[in-house]
Protein backbone atom coordinates (compact mmCIF):
# COMPACT_ATOMS: atom_id res chain seq x y z
CA UNK A 1 0.00 0.00 0.00
CA UNK A 2 1.75 3.51 -0.71
CA UNK A 3 2.68 5.48 1.99
CA UNK A 4 3.24 2.72 4.45
CA UNK A 5 6.49 0.48 5.58
CA UNK A 6 6.60 -2.74 6.96
CA UNK A 7 9.39 -2.53 9.79
CA UNK A 8 11.20 -4.95 11.87
CA UNK A 9 9.48 -4.94 15.49
CA UNK A 10 11.97 -7.01 17.32
CA UNK A 11 15.75 -7.15 17.32
CA UNK A 12 18.18 -8.39 14.27
CA UNK A 13 19.34 -11.15 16.57
CA UNK A 14 22.67 -12.21 18.19
CA UNK A 15 25.48 -10.10 19.93
CA UNK A 16 24.85 -6.33 19.58
CA UNK A 17 27.55 -3.52 19.71
CA UNK A 18 26.80 -0.93 22.11
CA UNK A 19 24.32 1.61 20.62
CA UNK A 20 22.69 5.05 20.74
CA UNK A 21 19.37 4.46 22.14
CA UNK A 22 16.37 6.48 20.86
CA UNK A 23 13.32 6.30 22.81
CA UNK A 24 10.33 7.57 20.90
CA UNK A 25 9.95 7.53 17.38
CA UNK A 26 8.24 10.63 16.97
CA UNK A 27 9.50 13.39 14.87
CA UNK A 28 12.21 14.26 17.66
CA UNK A 29 13.10 10.50 17.97
CA UNK A 30 12.96 9.91 13.94
CA UNK A 31 15.29 13.03 13.36
CA UNK A 32 17.83 12.13 15.70
CA UNK A 33 18.15 8.67 14.76
CA UNK A 34 18.62 9.67 10.80
CA UNK A 35 21.61 12.48 11.99
CA UNK A 36 23.20 9.31 13.91
CA UNK A 37 22.94 7.20 10.92
CA UNK A 38 23.67 9.72 8.21
CA UNK A 39 27.64 10.07 10.63
CA UNK A 40 27.74 6.50 10.75
CA UNK A 41 26.82 6.41 14.40
CA UNK A 42 24.96 2.91 15.15
CA UNK A 43 21.99 3.66 16.21
CA UNK A 44 18.35 2.07 17.78
CA UNK A 45 15.34 3.66 17.86
CA UNK A 46 12.43 2.17 20.09
CA UNK A 47 8.58 2.81 19.53
CA UNK A 48 6.10 1.80 21.88
CA UNK A 49 3.06 2.07 19.26
CA UNK A 50 2.47 0.04 16.43
CA UNK A 51 3.39 3.06 14.14
CA UNK A 52 5.71 5.66 13.68
CA UNK A 53 5.09 9.56 14.35
CA UNK A 54 4.17 10.03 17.40
CA UNK A 55 1.70 12.74 17.87
CA UNK A 56 2.03 13.46 14.43
CA UNK A 57 1.37 10.08 12.97
CA UNK A 58 -1.03 9.60 10.42
CA UNK A 59 -4.09 6.90 10.76
CA UNK A 60 -4.92 4.63 8.07
CA UNK A 61 -8.95 3.08 8.43
CA UNK A 62 -9.76 1.20 5.37
CA UNK A 63 -7.95 3.48 3.47
CA UNK A 64 -8.97 7.08 4.67
CA UNK A 65 -6.16 8.80 5.84
CA UNK A 66 -6.61 10.79 9.01
CA UNK A 67 -3.69 13.65 9.97
CA UNK A 68 -4.14 14.24 14.06
CA UNK A 69 -4.06 17.87 14.22
CA UNK A 70 -2.95 18.92 10.63
CA UNK A 71 0.87 19.58 10.44
CA UNK A 72 1.91 21.91 7.93
CA UNK A 73 5.19 21.40 6.48
CA UNK A 74 6.62 24.75 6.30
CA UNK A 75 9.53 26.23 8.77
CA UNK A 76 12.30 28.98 9.19
CA UNK A 77 14.41 26.40 10.37
CA UNK A 78 16.46 25.71 6.76
CA UNK A 79 18.38 22.45 8.17
CA UNK A 80 14.83 21.08 8.75
CA UNK A 81 13.14 22.11 6.13
CA UNK A 82 16.50 20.68 3.69
CA UNK A 83 16.40 17.03 6.00
CA UNK A 84 12.30 16.92 4.69
CA UNK A 85 13.15 17.25 1.20
CA UNK A 86 16.40 15.03 1.23
CA UNK A 87 13.86 12.44 2.86
CA UNK A 88 10.99 12.50 0.53
CA UNK A 89 11.63 15.64 -2.14
CA UNK A 90 9.70 13.85 -5.02
CA UNK A 91 6.57 12.87 -2.44
CA UNK A 92 5.52 15.99 -1.34
CA UNK A 93 2.97 18.35 -2.63
CA UNK A 94 3.07 22.09 -2.64
CA UNK A 95 -0.68 22.83 -1.36
CA UNK A 96 -2.48 25.76 -0.75
CA UNK A 97 -3.07 27.20 2.29
CA UNK A 98 -6.96 27.76 3.45
CA UNK A 99 -8.47 28.37 6.70
CA UNK A 100 -11.35 29.83 7.85
CA UNK A 101 -13.32 31.12 11.09
CA UNK A 102 -17.04 29.33 10.89
CA UNK A 103 -19.63 31.68 12.39
CA UNK A 104 -23.24 31.86 12.44
CA UNK A 105 -23.52 29.53 9.48
CA UNK A 106 -21.08 31.74 7.84
CA UNK A 107 -16.96 31.63 6.36
CA UNK A 108 -14.90 34.13 7.18
CA UNK A 109 -11.63 34.72 5.71
CA UNK A 110 -8.65 34.26 7.55
CA UNK A 111 -6.10 35.95 7.46
CA UNK A 112 -9.17 38.39 7.90
CA UNK A 113 -9.86 40.63 4.45
CA UNK A 114 -11.21 44.18 5.75
CA UNK A 115 -14.64 43.54 2.82
CA UNK A 116 -15.06 40.20 3.62
CA UNK A 117 -15.74 40.95 7.63
CA UNK A 118 -18.09 43.90 6.72
CA UNK A 119 -19.93 41.59 4.37
CA UNK A 120 -20.67 38.57 6.28
CA UNK A 121 -21.06 40.41 9.74
CA UNK A 122 -23.84 42.48 8.06
CA UNK A 123 -24.95 45.99 8.99
CA UNK A 124 -26.65 45.23 12.18
CA UNK A 125 -23.65 43.63 13.48
CA UNK A 126 -21.21 45.52 12.27
CA UNK A 127 -22.63 48.62 13.74
CA UNK A 128 -23.15 46.49 17.41
CA UNK A 129 -19.34 45.88 17.37
CA UNK A 130 -18.82 49.05 16.34
CA UNK A 131 -20.16 50.93 19.12
CA UNK A 132 -19.05 48.16 21.62
CA UNK A 133 -15.31 49.10 20.36
CA UNK A 134 -15.67 52.80 20.60
CA UNK A 135 -17.54 52.38 24.37
CA UNK A 136 -14.44 49.97 25.24
CA UNK A 137 -11.88 52.52 23.57
CA UNK A 138 -13.18 55.75 25.73
CA UNK A 139 -14.23 54.07 28.65
CA UNK A 140 -12.35 51.07 29.44
CA UNK A 141 -9.18 51.61 31.28
CA UNK A 142 -6.23 49.33 30.05
CA UNK A 143 -3.57 47.96 31.81
CA UNK A 144 -5.18 46.81 35.25
CA UNK A 145 -6.75 43.50 33.68
CA UNK A 146 -7.26 40.53 35.76
CA UNK A 147 -8.17 38.24 33.41
CA UNK A 148 -8.53 37.24 29.34
CA UNK A 149 -11.81 38.15 29.11
CA UNK A 150 -11.19 41.74 30.79
CA UNK A 151 -8.03 41.92 28.65
CA UNK A 152 -9.49 41.67 25.21
CA UNK A 153 -13.17 43.45 25.72
CA UNK A 154 -10.73 46.52 27.12
CA UNK A 155 -9.45 46.74 23.66
CA UNK A 156 -11.69 45.43 21.22
CA UNK A 157 -15.21 45.77 22.71
CA UNK A 158 -17.85 43.21 24.71
CA UNK A 159 -19.17 42.19 21.13
CA UNK A 160 -16.38 41.06 19.22
CA UNK A 161 -14.94 39.04 22.65
CA UNK A 162 -18.09 37.24 22.33
CA UNK A 163 -18.47 36.95 18.52
CA UNK A 164 -14.70 36.06 18.12
CA UNK A 165 -12.96 34.88 21.19
CA UNK A 166 -14.83 33.70 23.57
CA UNK A 167 -16.02 30.32 22.57
CA UNK A 168 -12.90 28.75 20.55
CA UNK A 169 -10.51 29.93 23.64
CA UNK A 170 -12.69 27.82 25.67
CA UNK A 171 -12.67 25.10 23.74
CA UNK A 172 -9.51 24.97 23.44
CA UNK A 173 -8.30 25.41 27.38
CA UNK A 174 -11.41 24.07 28.87
CA UNK A 175 -12.38 26.55 31.43
CA UNK A 176 -13.78 30.13 31.28
CA UNK A 177 -11.74 33.03 29.78
CA UNK A 178 -12.54 34.44 33.15
CA UNK A 179 -10.08 32.17 34.04
CA UNK A 180 -7.60 32.98 31.87
CA UNK A 181 -4.73 35.51 33.03
CA UNK A 182 -4.56 38.39 31.02
CA UNK A 183 -0.95 37.94 30.42
CA UNK A 184 -1.71 35.10 28.50
CA UNK A 185 -4.03 37.22 26.20
CA UNK A 186 -1.13 40.03 26.00
CA UNK A 187 1.70 37.80 24.89
CA UNK A 188 -0.46 35.69 22.10
CA UNK A 189 -2.63 38.58 20.53
CA UNK A 190 0.21 40.78 20.01
CA UNK A 191 2.02 37.90 18.31
CA UNK A 192 -0.46 37.00 15.62
CA UNK A 193 -3.91 36.28 16.32
CA UNK A 194 -6.54 39.63 15.44
CA UNK A 195 -3.69 42.45 15.09
CA UNK A 196 -1.63 40.54 12.37
CA UNK A 197 -4.48 38.86 10.73
CA UNK A 198 -6.14 42.60 10.34
CA UNK A 199 -2.96 44.14 9.27
CA UNK A 200 -2.39 41.57 6.92
CA UNK A 201 -6.17 42.21 5.72
CA UNK A 202 -5.34 45.55 4.14
CA UNK A 203 -1.33 45.34 3.78
CA UNK A 204 -0.94 41.79 2.58
CA UNK A 205 1.57 39.30 4.39
CA UNK A 206 4.78 40.20 2.41
CA UNK A 207 7.37 37.71 2.21
CA UNK A 208 5.55 35.35 4.49
CA UNK A 209 6.97 36.79 7.13
CA UNK A 210 4.09 35.36 9.46
CA UNK A 211 4.71 31.86 9.81
CA UNK A 212 0.73 31.31 10.69
CA UNK A 213 0.12 33.29 8.01
CA UNK A 214 1.63 31.48 5.26
CA UNK A 215 -0.03 30.98 1.80
CA UNK A 216 0.89 27.56 0.70
CA UNK A 217 3.35 24.76 2.14
CA UNK A 218 4.58 21.36 1.43
CA UNK A 219 2.42 18.11 2.58
CA UNK A 220 3.53 14.41 2.18
CA UNK A 221 1.61 12.77 -0.58
CA UNK A 222 -0.19 10.42 1.93
CA UNK A 223 0.04 12.20 4.99
CA UNK A 224 2.99 12.81 7.41
CA UNK A 225 3.27 9.12 8.32
CA UNK A 226 4.82 8.71 4.73
CA UNK A 227 7.58 10.98 5.93
CA UNK A 228 8.29 9.55 9.49
CA UNK A 229 7.83 5.80 7.39
CA UNK A 230 10.97 6.61 5.06
CA UNK A 231 12.90 8.67 7.38
CA UNK A 232 12.76 4.71 8.84
CA UNK A 233 13.91 3.51 5.69
CA UNK A 234 16.77 5.92 5.42
CA UNK A 235 17.82 4.82 9.22
CA UNK A 236 17.98 1.22 8.27
CA UNK A 237 19.60 1.59 5.14
CA UNK A 238 22.60 3.21 6.80
CA UNK A 239 22.71 0.45 9.41
CA UNK A 240 20.34 1.61 12.22
CA UNK A 241 17.05 -0.39 13.47
CA UNK A 242 13.86 0.83 14.03
CA UNK A 243 11.93 -1.06 16.54
CA UNK A 244 7.87 -1.19 16.77
CA UNK A 245 6.12 -2.67 19.93
CA UNK A 246 8.88 -1.79 22.16
CA UNK A 247 8.35 -0.42 25.58
CA UNK A 248 11.20 1.42 27.33
CA UNK A 249 10.22 0.07 30.56
CA UNK A 250 13.19 1.10 32.89
CA UNK A 251 16.19 3.57 32.49
CA UNK A 252 18.84 2.32 35.23
CA UNK A 253 21.86 4.89 36.40
CA UNK A 254 24.70 4.09 37.80
CA UNK A 255 27.34 6.49 38.57
CA UNK A 256 25.81 9.68 36.93
CA UNK A 257 25.40 7.84 33.28
CA UNK A 258 22.89 5.84 32.06
CA UNK A 259 23.88 2.35 32.53
CA UNK A 260 20.65 0.18 30.61
CA UNK A 261 17.50 0.51 29.75
CA UNK A 262 14.87 -1.98 29.76
CA UNK A 263 12.84 -2.57 26.91
CA UNK A 264 10.56 -5.33 26.39
CA UNK A 265 12.42 -6.78 29.27
CA UNK A 266 15.36 -6.87 27.45
CA UNK A 267 18.42 -4.45 28.89
CA UNK A 268 20.12 -2.60 26.65
CA UNK A 269 23.48 -0.60 27.21
CA UNK A 270 23.45 2.43 25.43
CA UNK A 271 26.20 4.99 24.56
CA UNK A 272 23.42 7.91 24.80
CA UNK A 273 20.15 8.09 25.31
CA UNK A 274 18.13 10.62 23.28
CA UNK A 275 14.59 10.21 24.74
CA UNK A 276 11.30 12.24 24.04
CA UNK A 277 9.48 10.51 26.67
CA UNK A 278 7.07 12.96 28.82
CA UNK A 279 9.16 14.33 31.71
CA UNK A 280 6.43 12.93 33.62
CA UNK A 281 7.01 9.65 32.09
CA UNK A 282 10.50 10.01 32.13
CA UNK A 283 11.47 10.33 35.55
CA UNK A 284 8.91 7.75 36.44
CA UNK A 285 10.66 4.99 35.07
CA UNK A 286 13.99 6.30 36.12
CA UNK A 287 15.85 3.60 38.94
CA UNK A 288 16.82 4.59 41.15
CA UNK A 289 14.07 7.04 42.34
CA UNK A 290 15.75 10.60 41.35
CA UNK A 291 13.89 11.62 44.53
CA UNK A 292 10.77 13.04 45.92
CA UNK A 293 11.49 16.53 44.93
CA UNK A 294 11.94 15.78 41.37
CA UNK A 295 9.01 12.87 41.55
CA UNK A 296 6.52 15.94 42.86
CA UNK A 297 7.82 18.71 39.98
CA UNK A 298 6.92 15.41 37.65
CA UNK A 299 3.67 14.60 39.07
CA UNK A 300 2.55 18.45 38.96
CA UNK A 301 3.36 18.42 35.00
CA UNK A 302 0.14 18.79 33.09
CA UNK A 303 -1.14 18.35 29.70
CA UNK A 304 -4.22 19.24 27.44
CA UNK A 305 -5.37 16.86 25.49
CA UNK A 306 -7.41 16.10 22.22
CA UNK A 307 -9.59 13.53 20.21
CA UNK A 308 -10.47 14.04 16.34
CA UNK A 309 -13.90 11.78 15.37
CA UNK A 310 -12.99 11.32 11.40
CA UNK A 311 -16.32 11.14 9.31
CA UNK A 312 -16.76 9.75 6.12
CA UNK A 313 -19.46 11.35 3.70
CA UNK A 314 -20.95 10.77 0.42
CA UNK A 315 -20.78 13.35 -1.82
CA UNK A 316 -18.72 16.49 -2.77
CA UNK A 317 -16.45 18.25 0.20
CA UNK A 318 -18.19 20.57 2.49
CA UNK A 319 -15.86 23.08 2.36
CA UNK A 320 -12.44 23.35 0.47
CA UNK A 321 -10.41 24.71 3.50
CA UNK A 322 -7.42 22.61 5.40
CA UNK A 323 -9.53 23.21 8.54
CA UNK A 324 -12.19 25.59 9.66
CA UNK A 325 -11.83 27.01 13.19
CA UNK A 326 -15.31 26.51 15.00
CA UNK A 327 -16.54 30.28 16.43
CA UNK A 328 -20.15 28.13 17.85
CA UNK A 329 -20.73 28.12 21.54
CA UNK A 330 -23.35 25.27 20.84
CA UNK A 331 -20.89 22.81 19.56
CA UNK A 332 -17.78 21.17 21.17
CA UNK A 333 -16.10 20.84 18.17
CA UNK A 334 -13.32 23.04 17.89
CA UNK A 335 -11.65 22.42 14.89
CA UNK A 336 -12.78 20.44 11.49
CA UNK A 337 -10.47 19.37 8.88
CA UNK A 338 -11.05 18.26 5.16
CA UNK A 339 -8.19 15.68 4.76
CA UNK A 340 -8.84 16.03 0.78
CA UNK A 341 -7.94 19.62 1.28
CA UNK A 342 -4.24 18.39 2.28
CA UNK A 343 -3.94 15.72 -0.57
CA UNK A 344 -6.32 13.93 -2.84
CA UNK A 345 -4.46 11.21 -1.97
CA UNK A 346 -5.88 10.91 1.75
CA UNK A 347 -9.17 10.19 0.63
CA UNK A 348 -9.35 6.58 -1.76
CA UNK A 349 -13.01 7.36 -2.96
CA UNK A 350 -13.10 10.55 -5.08
CA UNK A 351 -16.93 10.24 -4.49
CA UNK A 352 -16.59 10.67 -0.95
CA UNK A 353 -15.49 13.63 1.30
CA UNK A 354 -13.50 12.67 4.68
CA UNK A 355 -13.32 15.36 7.67
CA UNK A 356 -11.90 15.61 11.22
CA UNK A 357 -13.81 17.11 13.74
CA UNK A 358 -11.22 17.59 16.48
CA UNK A 359 -12.28 18.16 20.34
CA UNK A 360 -10.00 19.30 22.93
CA UNK A 361 -10.70 17.47 26.38
CA UNK A 362 -8.61 16.05 29.52
CA UNK A 363 -7.81 12.55 29.83
CA UNK A 364 -10.50 10.66 31.59
CA UNK A 365 -13.08 13.28 31.27
CA UNK A 366 -16.47 12.64 29.69
CA UNK A 367 -15.30 13.40 25.86
CA UNK A 368 -12.30 10.91 26.19
CA UNK A 369 -14.42 8.10 27.99
CA UNK A 370 -17.15 8.10 25.64
CA UNK A 371 -17.19 5.32 23.07
CA UNK A 372 -16.04 5.20 19.61
CA UNK A 373 -19.65 4.69 18.45
CA UNK A 374 -21.07 7.70 20.77
CA UNK A 375 -18.32 10.04 19.43
CA UNK A 376 -19.06 9.17 15.76
CA UNK A 377 -22.92 9.94 16.68
CA UNK A 378 -21.78 13.11 18.58
CA UNK A 379 -19.52 14.47 15.80
CA UNK A 380 -22.34 13.57 13.11
CA UNK A 381 -24.79 15.50 15.13
CA UNK A 382 -22.72 18.68 15.55
CA UNK A 383 -21.93 18.78 11.59
CA UNK A 384 -25.74 18.76 10.96
CA UNK A 385 -26.06 21.32 13.80
CA UNK A 386 -23.79 23.75 12.00
CA UNK A 387 -25.72 23.03 8.65
CA UNK A 388 -23.12 21.67 7.07
CA UNK A 389 -24.06 18.26 6.01
CA UNK A 390 -27.08 16.55 6.17
CA UNK A 391 -26.69 13.78 8.78
CA UNK A 392 -27.88 10.57 6.39
CA UNK A 393 -25.05 11.14 4.86
CA UNK A 394 -22.59 10.24 6.88
CA UNK A 395 -21.09 6.78 6.22
CA UNK A 396 -18.97 5.50 8.51
CA UNK A 397 -16.47 7.31 11.35
CA UNK A 398 -13.85 6.47 13.65
CA UNK A 399 -12.19 8.05 17.02
CA UNK A 400 -8.74 8.50 17.28
CA UNK A 401 -7.70 10.03 20.60
CA UNK A 402 -3.91 11.92 21.44
CA UNK A 403 -2.88 11.59 25.03
CA UNK A 404 -0.48 14.56 25.82
CA UNK A 405 -1.05 16.55 22.49
CA UNK A 406 -0.10 20.23 24.44
CA UNK A 407 2.06 20.04 27.51
CA UNK A 408 0.37 22.87 30.02
CA UNK A 409 1.71 26.06 31.24
CA UNK A 410 0.39 26.91 34.67
CA UNK A 411 2.23 28.98 37.29
CA UNK A 412 4.46 26.46 38.62
CA UNK A 413 5.35 24.85 35.76
CA UNK A 414 9.03 26.45 34.90
CA UNK A 415 10.02 25.64 38.06
CA UNK A 416 8.96 22.17 38.21
CA UNK A 417 10.72 21.33 34.82
CA UNK A 418 13.92 23.26 36.44
CA UNK A 419 13.83 20.69 38.99
CA UNK A 420 13.75 18.08 36.70
CA UNK A 421 16.39 19.68 34.21
CA UNK A 422 18.60 19.68 37.60
CA UNK A 423 18.41 16.08 38.16
CA UNK A 424 19.10 15.69 33.84
CA UNK A 425 22.18 17.22 34.08
CA UNK A 426 23.55 14.92 36.14
CA UNK A 427 23.06 11.98 34.07
CA UNK A 428 25.87 12.42 31.35
CA UNK A 429 24.58 10.23 28.55
CA UNK A 430 20.40 10.85 28.89
CA UNK A 431 19.15 13.65 26.57
CA UNK A 432 15.29 14.88 26.44
CA UNK A 433 14.28 16.32 23.17
CA UNK A 434 10.74 17.23 21.28
CA UNK A 435 7.40 18.79 22.73
CA UNK A 436 6.78 16.25 25.48
CA UNK A 437 10.59 15.63 25.85
CA UNK A 438 10.84 19.66 27.07
CA UNK A 439 7.27 19.79 28.38
CA UNK A 440 7.26 22.56 25.60
CA UNK A 441 4.13 23.35 23.42
CA UNK A 442 6.45 23.62 19.66
CA UNK A 443 5.78 21.91 16.43
CA UNK A 444 7.19 19.34 14.28
CA UNK A 445 10.29 21.54 12.80
CA UNK A 446 10.89 22.92 16.70
CA UNK A 447 10.93 19.30 17.83
CA UNK A 448 13.21 17.91 14.73
CA UNK A 449 15.66 20.79 15.79
CA UNK A 450 15.89 19.85 18.99
CA UNK A 451 17.13 16.43 18.38
CA UNK A 452 19.63 18.21 15.76
CA UNK A 453 21.41 19.88 18.21
CA UNK A 454 21.08 17.49 20.39
CA UNK A 455 23.02 14.65 17.84
CA UNK A 456 25.73 17.70 17.29
CA UNK A 457 26.17 17.92 21.06
CA UNK A 458 26.92 14.20 21.36
CA UNK A 459 28.92 13.79 18.49
CA UNK A 460 30.82 17.37 17.91
CA UNK A 461 31.54 18.45 21.70
CA UNK A 462 29.07 21.47 21.41
CA UNK A 463 27.24 23.14 24.14
CA UNK A 464 23.79 23.86 22.52
CA UNK A 465 20.91 24.91 25.30
CA UNK A 466 17.87 22.00 24.30
CA UNK A 467 15.74 23.59 26.11
CA UNK A 468 16.01 27.40 24.64
CA UNK A 469 15.91 26.16 20.67
CA UNK A 470 13.34 28.24 18.99
CA UNK A 471 13.05 26.82 15.72
CA UNK A 472 11.54 30.62 14.67
CA UNK A 473 15.03 31.70 14.99
CA UNK A 474 16.92 28.73 14.14
CA UNK A 475 18.43 28.61 17.05
CA UNK A 476 17.86 31.06 20.67
CA UNK A 477 18.61 34.53 19.52
CA UNK A 478 14.84 35.42 20.20
CA UNK A 479 14.18 33.39 23.13
CA UNK A 480 11.03 34.58 25.01
CA UNK A 481 9.36 32.34 27.69
CA UNK A 482 5.77 31.58 27.01
CA UNK A 483 3.20 32.96 29.57
CA UNK A 484 0.88 30.47 30.99
CA UNK A 485 -3.05 30.89 30.80
CA UNK A 486 -4.53 29.55 33.80
CA UNK A 487 -5.76 31.82 36.81
CA UNK A 488 -6.65 28.24 38.58
CA UNK A 489 -4.97 25.41 36.97
CA UNK A 490 -7.28 22.31 36.03
CA UNK A 491 -6.83 19.02 37.79
CA UNK A 492 -7.04 17.11 34.65
CA UNK A 493 -8.02 13.62 35.91
CA UNK A 494 -5.22 12.10 34.32
CA UNK A 495 -3.13 13.73 37.16
CA UNK A 496 -3.87 10.47 39.59
CA UNK A 497 -2.08 8.49 37.15
CA UNK A 498 1.43 6.60 38.25
CA UNK A 499 4.16 8.61 36.75
CA UNK A 500 5.53 5.29 35.09
CA UNK A 501 1.99 5.46 33.17
CA UNK A 502 2.49 4.36 29.40
CA UNK A 503 6.28 5.17 30.00
CA UNK A 504 7.79 5.12 26.63
CA UNK A 505 4.54 6.73 24.31
CA UNK A 506 6.78 9.71 22.72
Amino acid sequence: MPGTVELNASANGGAQQRRHLVIGGGPAGLTAGYYLAKRGEPVLIVEAEDQLGGIAKTVNEDGYRFDLGGHRFFTKAKEVDDMWHEVLDEEFLERPRMSRIYWNRKFLDYPLKGPDVIKKLGPVELTRAGLSYLKAAIFNKKGNEENFEQWVTNRFGKRLFDLFFKSYTEKVWGVPTNEIRAEWAAQRIKGLSFFSAAKAAFVGNRGNKIKSLIDKFNYPRYGPGQLWDAMAREIEARGGEVRLNATAEKIVIENGKVKHVIVNGEPIEPLHVISSLPLRNAVGIAEPSPGADVEAAAKGLRYRDFLTVGLVIDGEDLFPDNWIYIHEPDVRVGRIQNYRSWSPWMVPDESKACVGLEYFCFEGDDLWTMSDPDLVKLATKELAQLGLVDPSKVEKGYAVRVPKAYPMYDAEYSDRVDVIKGWLEGVENLHQVGRNGLHRYNNSDHSSLTAIRTVENICDGTHHDIWAVNAESAYHEVHEEPEQPYRNVPEPPSMEKPLADVGSKS
